[in-house]
């Protein structure tokens, strides 16, 4: 079966209209868990996978691939909004869309949010559905040196993420990386700077570290200057509740950017939407004609990382569908529906499995169609949360922080955690220290830290392993670039 006559079947599995109802009911609920933060599309398909034992598996598969998408498009909401990561993957999107709210335009920043992720999450099921095999086999052929080298080249935004000073920037980026070995050492079991506390065994939630230092930090910096008074400008007329014409023209190159980064990133397993988001976004500054504006408010800071996080939904597809490797919590929940429906993702579900294959595929077209429909209609009425006076506004985002910051892991500490990450935030706010790179490093460190570990593994303990492979020396050359040009910059203005 070729690929048009494929999708032509699959569209009319997924027109079906019990299909077409559970893939409304997936998109919806997906939404609302973009919008909470704190749960997450891995938690709430791992609720609802028992509801789905007597379901058809086209169906379920369908209403799990929609809350999977879904929540990707509601995760920029309170981002932008609220300054709330809905999502993991959402952090990018606060530097500038909370920015751009506070300067009148949240219902642009919501507009473009929305646009952004339709153009990649399109771009990203196209992508599945044309090239899925040659990528997934591209894929294969990335081992721990290679992932090792894609976290150094992802770290190495630091330079774009830093603000007025490099060392400050790296600094924080250190601090991220000590925050994210705090826990059990994987490969020896030894604790490490838990000091003493059987909490901190499991190590420290990312979701509290990005709902601390950005929700609870930037409630404490307005009350700070005084603007508990004040009401955050909203826009009042249609026109000014979606993107004008000129900003929709500056994020064309963040539409391909994030489309493109987000796709390519998803496809190698375990890199994830966030790293993604980052690495958009630090391209998409690192390449315009106006990088200190970013931060500040710039449509483009939240077309590149929105975009950047669909399309890497696509992405994660292709190794779980082609290949039946997960890439990410998401995706091996699906993958253990399929097995308990009897499915078996991999080379050969386009034949034994077509309809639920290409039911899928289609099905995500449709669905991409309706997250646009269902979220665009809705700018205008999300928009109307900054009518609410500060006084009361204030409450509700620190109440939805310790909801968030408590739904984790159930446990009281996480608060405690919340509290202390929320003051850290504060003074590095007012120390000048950028917060970007404290979560960059929070994100990466994890998994470069496993990568170098099992490259010198698979070496004996040689480190030329690292750079002897092309594909990882390459990335390491371009992380080097990176980080040496502010350097030789520098070094060129003081001999001028």
């Amino acid at each position: 079966m070729d690929v048009l006559n494929g999708l032509g079947h699959g569209f009319a599995v997924a027109l079906q209209p019990i299909n077409l109802g559970w893939c409304f009911v997936g998109c919806f609920l997906g939404t609302i868990v973009g919008i909470l933060p704190g749960l997450g599309p891995a938690a709430t398909i791992a609720l609802l996978l028992p509801l789905t034992y007597g379901m058809d598996p086209t169906g379920g598969i369908i209403m799990l691939s929609g809350i999977y998408f879904g929540a990707k498009y509601g995760g920029s909401t309170t981002s932008i909004l609220l300054n709330i990561p809905g999502e993991a993957s959402s952090v990018v999107t606060c530097l500038d869309g909370h920015q751009m709210a506070r300067n009148g335009r949240a219902g642009a920043a919501l507009g473009i949010a929305a646009i952004s992720s339709f153009i990649a999450g399109t771009f990203g099921i196209v992508a599945l559905t044309m090239m899925a095999p040659p990528i997934a086999a591209f894929a294969l052929r990335f081992s721990s040196p290679e992932y090792f080298a894609l976290m150094v080249l992802g770290l190495s935004l630091v330079v774009v993420l830093g603000g007025n000073s490099l060392i400050k920037a790296l600094l924080s980026l250190l601090f991220g990386l000590w925050l994210t070995s705090i826990g059990t050492d994987l490969f020896t079991s030894q604790s490490r700077f838990t000091f003493g506390s059987s909490f901190l065994i499991s190590g420290i939630d990312f979701m509290v570290i990005a709902i601390g230092v950005f929700a609870i930090a930037g409630v404490l910096e307005s009350i700070q200057a005084r603007e508990e008074n004040e009401v955050l400008p909203v826009p009042n007329t249609l026109r000014e509740l979606l993107p004008s014409r000129a900003e929709l023209k500056a994020c064309r190159f963040a539409f391909a950017n994030g489309s493109i980064v987000g796709f390519l990133v998803g496809v190698l397993p375990g890199a994830g939407s966030s790293i993604a988001s980052f690495i958009a976004y630090g391209i998409e500054k690192s390449v315009s004609r106006h990088p200190e504006k970013f931060g500040t408010g710039v449509p483009e800071g939240v077309a590149a990382p929105e975009g950047a996080n669909n399309a890497d939904s696509g992405g994660a597809l292709v190794p779980l569908l082609t290949l039946g490797i997960p890439g990410g919590g998401t995706t091996a929940i699906l993958l253990s529906a399929l097995v308990l429906w009897g499915v078996r993702p991999g080379p050969l579900m386009m034949q034994e499995s077509p309809e639920v294959f290409w039911g899928l595929v289609a099905s995500l077209y449709i669905g991409n169609l309706m997250l646009l429909v269902l979220n665009l209609p809705l700018v205008p009425l999300f928009a109307q949360i900054l009518r609410i006076p500060l006084f009361v506004l204030f409450p509700i985002i620190f109440g939805l922080a310790l909801i968030g910051a408590y739904s984790v892991s159930d446990n009281i500490m996480n608060l405690v955690l919340l509290s202390g990450f929320g003051l850290l935030g504060y003074a590095m706010a007012k120390l000048d220290f950028p917060t970007a790179p404290l979560i960059l490093g929070f994100v990466l460190g994890d998994a470069m830290e496993r990568a170098v570990r099992q490259s010198l593994t698979m070496s004996m303990g040689d480190p030329v392993i690292l750079v002897e492979r092309p594909i990882s020396a390459v990335m390491l050359g371009l992380a080097a670039v990176i980080l040496l040009a502010p350097l030789l910059a520098g070094l060129r203005r003081r001999r001028a």
